[in-house]
């Protein structure tokens, strides 16, 4: 008070005695474990906040206005008429006496589906998928956290549950929060991709110890955990959330154990392409097949997590803001990621030369940079500097920080979730058009890289 008085910053004068008073008692490693119980009683009274009294999140119903206007190209009247002549249809819910319609997400996603096969072929009622192509893995991730890589991950898979695609959402970050914004529920790391990593080791080392034999020596036996790991599929580990279509492979702090026990199996088995295991596991569980898009948010590191998230990914983006020090932070990533990479792929292709087989070249269809939480008064300059040096990189859409964002963010939902009702319409329209762009911007990626594949999938087959 005597500092704010004399006009003198508050860190001067600052009195020892007052300060050893307020200090309190040292911190143990046991206090640690208090400090997370509060966290934990603190966190389920925030939850509860947001969820019905079964423990269950639940997703809000749709009006007709947005079906029309943001779901289902078609005008309100006549998707009136076709529901009054189709009895058969959801008729949705008035909350009032001859109020609006409210649709939940799974009606909206039958009435998408009649208009797919009963309305004009001229519009596009049905999202894009070329037959026979599997799903995409889209990998989101900077190594610098605050950048809404999580936020971003979130809201790009529920424009495309909401576009009607069949989503998969993977929290490979051991802190979890993509795990919380879908209500998942993961007790421990075998509720993780962890086991999925571990039986692709364990398979590996299976062909090892067959070439052992095969050679007269003894095999190398498994532990308990490679064993248990093999009798794993991706079904058990995939949760239903809120969502009817969208999907949840979860993670909790046990997670981050894979980053110990990845090295540890890498000295063992040099020969184990660690880099294959998520696309090769899912392919053969047939998780490719299932979905149309598969979402991989990743931890705030460049750690083997997120180098399993990256190699399977096709399309990778990554969210900076328009500072300066995100601008440079991007760019040491990127650094990170060419040392990494091309590293593999050296020690990899030596030996592949030696034996006369094919090369490993890593290749995703796009990387993209996306800006978000753009203030446009105060880092338009900067941003349009970034874009001429990043070029067709940095994706030109920024992704505006609205009132609507921040609102969303503290009910620990996305916008995409909120009722509309809840805010100033012309707030909640502004909203969403930042992230609808950022969807469009994403979702013309994923229909080109699709194209490119069906078209030569054709040709080999001409």
């Amino acid at each position: 008070m005597a500092a704010e008085i004399s006009g003198k910053p508050p860190y001067f004068n600052i009195d020892p005695d007052r300060a050893q008073s307020a200090l309190g008692a040292a911190t143990t490693t046991a206090s640690f474990e208090a400090i997370a119980q509060a966290c934990k009683a603190g966190r389920s009274d925030l939850e509860s906040r947001g969820l019905e009294t079964t423990g269950a999140r639940s997703l809000r119903r749709f009006s007709t206005w947005e079906i029309t206007r943001y779901l289902i190209p078609v005008a309100t009247g006549h998707f009136r008429r076709v529901l009054k002549n189709n009895p058969d249809l959801p008729q949705g819910l008035s909350e009032t006496e001859g109020g609006a319609k409210w649709f939940t997400l799974d009606e909206v996603l039958r009435l998408r589906a009649h208009f797919g096969q009963e309305g004009s072929k001229a519009k596009e009622y049905l999202p894009y998928r070329p037959a026979g192509q599997p799903a995409k893995m889209v990998a989101v991730a900077n190594f610098k956290g605050g950048v809404g890589k999580t936020s971003t991950a979130a809201h790009l898979a529920m424009s495309a549950a909401l576009d009607g695609y069949r989503v998969l959402v993977v929290d490979l970050d051991s802190q979890g929060s993509m795990t919380s914004i879908f209500g998942g529920k993961v007790e421990d790391e075998w509720q993780t991709v962890f086991p999925l990593l571990a039986r692709h080791y364990a398979g590996h080392q299976r062909i090892e110890n067959q070439r052992r034999l095969d050679r007269g020596d003894p095999p190398v036996p498994l532990d308990d955990t490679l064993s248990d790991a093999l009798e794993v599929h991706s079904n058990s580990l995939i949760q239903e959330t809120h969502w009817p279509n969208i999907d949840l492979i979860g993670a909790q702090l046990n997670l981050y154990w894979a980053e110990f026990q990845i090295p540890v199996w890498r000295m063992s088995g040099r020969g184990w392409k660690l880099w294959d295991a998520l696309t090769d596991t899912f392919e053969a569980d047939g998780v490719l097949d299932r979905y149309d898009v598969i979402f991989i948010d990743t931890p705030p590191a460049l750690g083997y997590l997120t180098i399993n998230g990256l190699a399977a990914a096709n399309i990778l983006l990554v969210p900076l803001g328009a500072s300066f020090l995100e601008f440079d932070s991007t760019g040491r990533f990127f650094d990170m990621l060419h040392a990494t990479f091309g590293s593999i792929e050296e020690a990899e292709n030596m030996a592949a030369r030696a034996l006369g087989q094919a090369e490993l070249n890593f290749e995703w269809d796009a990387v993209r940079a996306v800006v978000t939480r753009f203030d446009g008064a105060q880092q338009a300059e900067l941003a349009a500097l970034m874009q001429a040096y990043l070029g067709n990189t940095l994706s030109p859409h920024r992704q505006d920080f609205t009132a609507l964002i921040g609102q969303a963010n503290e009910q620990v939902q996305g916008i995409y979730e909120a009722d509309y009702r809840d805010f100033n319409r012309e707030t909640y329209v502004r909203g969403r058009e930042t992230f609808d762009a950022t969807y469009a911007a994403f979702k013309q990626l994923l229909i080109g890289a699709w194209r490119r594949d069906e078209l030569a999938a054709r040709e080999a087959a001409e």
